[in-house]
């Protein structure tokens, strides 16, 4: 598969290469299939997972803040767009929480005693598409909450920034559209549980729950799943 990504890429097809694997299944506990160049999965429709950790601390007279990136302006996707602390495609042969910890200590030099304290918090799933191809795409969700005096410093030369952001303006840059849209996602969710965005305060709460979790894992799995009646058809 190699092969057929390098012929796409050297036709121009695709801008640039990740030189990471990523496994092609039905999906996430199915068996791997094979294994194919992350910058491929799109051109095929191929379900893909990754890491998103919403790192939050508190100011002093108490209100929940969150340190968020910025994406390095030579990223070759979504370059300068507001980004999650840390956050990164799951690749072969790592869990998901080994590459979590591994974006944490790359991209904002998160200390090992800090990463022990790494909560999961479910995943947000959905899809899209482009003039690229179908991204079905699944993030697995960490939170953690950090010390006062903590301040991230970038590692892989993947962000060029790093801000400590109340609320509201972290509402105001997901209207703005200046984070990179999954990120957005993922921190729509935490917001959500967190109790910040309720069924009271927000009109459409119900709706932007369902959109955060697509059923990705049916959707793509073989026909034999399709054929149980009991099973609701997800269109």
């Amino acid at each position: 598969m190699y092969v057929c990504i390098f012929n796409i890429h050297s036709g121009a097809f695709l801008s640039s290469l990740f030189f990471q694997e990523y496994a092609v299944r039905t999906s996430y506990t199915s068996p791997t299939l094979m294994n194919i160049e992350r910058a491929g999965i799109n051109i095929f429709g191929i379900p893909s997972y990754g890491t998103h950790m919403n790192g939050y601390t508190y100011s002093a007279d108490g209100k929940l803040m969150m340190w968020i990136g910025r994406r390095s302006a030579t990223k070759p996707t979504w370059p300068g767009k507001l980004d999650n602390l840390s956050a990164g495609g799951l690749p072969v042969n790592m869990s998901v929480l080994e590459c979590m910890k591994k974006e944490c200590q790359e991209e904002a030099s998160i200390d090992e005693s800090l990463l022990e304290k790494l909560i999961p918090a479910g995943s947000v799933s959905y899809m899209y598409g482009t003039q690229d191809g179908l991204y079905p795409e699944t993030q697995f969700v960490y939170d953690l909450e950090l010390p006062p005096d903590f301040a991230p410093k970038n590692a892989d030369g993947e962000m060029s920034n790093f801000y400590l952001l109340t609320i509201d303006e972290i509402k105001k840059k997901i209207l703005e559209e200046d984070f990179k849209p999954n990120c957005g996602l993922v921190i729509l969710d935490f917001l959500i549980r967190m109790g910040i965005i309720t069924p009271d305060t927000e009109p459409r709460y119900l709706e932007i729950v369902e959109l955060l979790h697509r059923p990705i894992q049916y959707l793509f799995r073989d026909f034999t799943f399709w054929s149980n009646s009991d099973i609701p058809r997800f269109q």
